[in-house]
C-alpha cells in the first residue's frame, strides 16, 4: 500500500512534461461546435420544460375528492 502510494505521488510530483509538441493544449474547432450544441441543447431543454411547468396547476392540494374521482372514471376507456 505504501509503496503504491509512494509511487503515485512520485508520478504526480515529476516535473518533465509530457506531450509538449507544437499543437499541445491547442484546442479544434470541432470543440467549440461540440459546446456550442451542448448549449443550444441546454437551453432547449430548459424551455421545453417551463413550457411543461406552466400547464401544471398552481396547487395539487385536493379540494373535491368526488368531483375528481368522477372525473377520472369518465375519462377512463372501456376495458382499461
Amino acid at each position: 500500500m505504501n509503496d503504491t502510494l509512494v509511487l503515485a505521488i512520485g508520478l504526480l510530483a515529476d516535473d518533465a512534461p509530457r506531450n509538449t509538441g507544437p499543437d499541445f493544449g491547442k484546442a479544434s474547432p470541432f470543440g467549440l461546435v461540440i459546446v456550442v450544441l451542448l448549449l443550444i441543447g441546454t437551453v432547449l431543454l430548459v424551455w421545453s420544460m417551463n413550457r411543461h411547468l406552466r400547464k401544471l396547476p398552481k396547487s395539487f392540494d385536493r379540494g373535491d375528492a368526488e368531483a375528481d374521482q368522477l372525473d377520472e372514471d369518465s375519462n377512463r376507456e372501456p376495458g382499461g
